[in-house]
């Protein structure tokens, strides 16, 4: 009881003097950290964590009580059942050196984000929540899109589910939906896309805005639902009704949002027909007497002209697009003349950034589109080889290669497009190097062989000399974080 008079008394002075004067708040959060760690005068201890990750926390009822909204209601508990008795708590769902954290912020009200990576900030929020402490909430989700928004979009699956899962990061979740509905392959290109969420897919479709087609969205949701049961075969001709009934019932949420008057027939056909027994009879028999009605009017009666989707980490459909009128040497304003299929035949991350697997898959391929993606930062490089690759120490000679760069990997309005304009030397063929074009002007270093492993250099650079333009706006080494590596097709 003397400790409780005390933390009163403390209260008070800060209520009727401390306000009115911001000088003594240090003070008065030092004294409070002070009592967290005095080891007398604690009335509960907190059990966090899961074997073996457990620590015992001391801490004091009245503080936590006006804190913590979830640990007053189970403290108003233990207080009817355990009233005089030193009271213990378990709070198995938070990690005990992230409830260290939010137990030193609830004594002394500070907390300096800057201490902690971010994935520990993200464990924050999360616990935050669990906790509610309602004003940690906002604060932890505007440090992250004011501070961190490039390692966000890095990482965007997992800020992504992170959102949708907690309906109180309202502020997360709308940086995401922003986000997708401009690229919404960064989410169904990615190779966890089958474990997100039913509402926060849900979202995506909702907000998808680029246009894609349909029928993609229809083979992701189908994707999904049968990811989530793991039992289910990717051939619907070996269903039997009752697995037919579990496909259904996943999907029962999603099926009124796809268009299926979108559709070609014979998409519809393909796609659809032979999942007919998910969908309801209603938006079946509709669907066909928009295809009997439109027969006469196109072969394919497909309303809306929608663009593909890109299997790319760093660039979307409409780079894409833009960089094939390049190819066509066409200006900005005009339609593209050709349909290019990307087709990807490298990714750094997937098979390896060293030169040597560069130069064993590439080699003896042409018309390649090479995207860069430069680490710490937002810039996309990259260049076009219409020659074969190849790892004979020779320079390839060309007059329709080019490189080119976006500042800003949101903005693709803001790039710098370079022209080769010394045609012996347009493309840098070296097996120490990765896709390189010119005598400086994108010279990419292969990963480096150091003791028992592969390390990331930095000596990635682009100098002038080859090229109409310098892409880069610094000569300074770079490093990279991802780069694919694309073969143009006609369609």
């Amino acid at each position: 009881m003397k400790f409780i008079r005390i933390v009163f008394i403390l209260v008070i002075l800060f209520l009727t003097n401390i306000i009115a004067d911001n000088e003594f708040l240090p003070k008065l959060s030092q004294n409070f950290l002070e009592i967290l760690d005095d080891e007398e005068y604690y009335d509960i201890t907190i059990e966090v964590g899961n074997n073996p990750h457990v620590k015992i926390f001391r801490a004091h009822m009245v503080i936590l009580n006006y804190r913590s909204p979830y640990l007053k209601s189970i403290l108003s508990t233990n207080k009817k059942s355990n009233y005089g008795t030193l009271t213990h708590i378990k709070l198995p769902n938070i990690l005990p050196e992230i409830f260290q954290i939010i137990l030193r912020y609830i004594y002394s009200g500070k907390i300096s984000l800057i201490e902690y990576d971010i994935l520990d900030i993200i464990k924050i929020l999360i616990a935050a929540n669990e906790l509610n402490i309602q004003e940690l909430i906002p604060y932890l989700q505007s440090f992250l899109i004011e501070n961190k928004p490039y390692w966000m979009k890095q990482n965007f699956n997992l800020i992504y589910q992170t959102s949708f899962e907690n309906d109180s990061f309202l502020d997360l979740q709308k940086f995401c939906t922003e986000i997708i509905s401009k690229q919404p392959e960064k989410i169904l290109h990615s190779f966890d896309f089958t474990s997100i969420s039913e509402k926060a897919l849900i979202s995506l479709i909702q907000h998808i805005k680029v246009k894609i087609c349909e029928v993609q969205i229809w083979e992701h949701v189908l994707k999904w639902g049968i990811a989530k049961n793991p039992g289910l075969s990717s051939d619907p001709s070996s269903y039997s009704n009752d697995d037919f009934n579990v496909l259904k019932k996943a999907l029962q949420q999603f099926i009124p949002l796809i268009k299926f008057t979108e559709f070609t027939p014979k998409e519809f056909l393909n796609k659809v027909f032979p999942y007919k027994k998910i969908i309801s009879e209603e938006i079946y028999e509709d669907t066909i007497k928009y295809f009997l009605e439109n027969s006469n009017n196109k072969s394919e009666p497909q309303l809306i002209k929608c663009s593909k989707i890109i299997d790319s980490k760093i660039i979307t459909i409409q780079y894409a697009e833009l960089i094939s009128k390049w190819i066509d040497r066409l200006e900005i304003t005009d339609e593209l003349t050709n349909s290019y299929e990307f087709k990807l035949i490298f990714r750094g991350s997937r098979d390896g950034f060293t030169a040597k697997r560069f130069h064993e898959i590439c080699d003896n391929q042409s018309r390649t589109i090479t995207i860069i993606k430069v680490k710490d930062s937002n810039e996309i490089l990259g260049g076009y080889n219409p020659t074969e690759w190849k790892s004979d120490y020779n320079y390839g000679i060309t007059k329709d290669s080019f490189i080119f760069s976006f500042k800003d990997d949101d903005n693709i309005d803001d790039y710098i497009l370079s022209r080769v304009k010394d045609e012996g030397h347009a493309i840098y063929n070296d097996d120490i190097y990765g896709p390189s074009f010119g005598y400086e002007d994108l010279i990419i270093f292969g990963w480096y062989y150091c003791e028992t492993s592969f390390k990331k250099n930095d000596l990635s650079y682009c100098r002038k000399k080859s090229y109409e333009k310098q892409i880069r706006e610094t000569e300074d080494k770079f490093s990279i974080e991802e780069y694919e590596v694309f073969q143009i097709h006609d369609e």
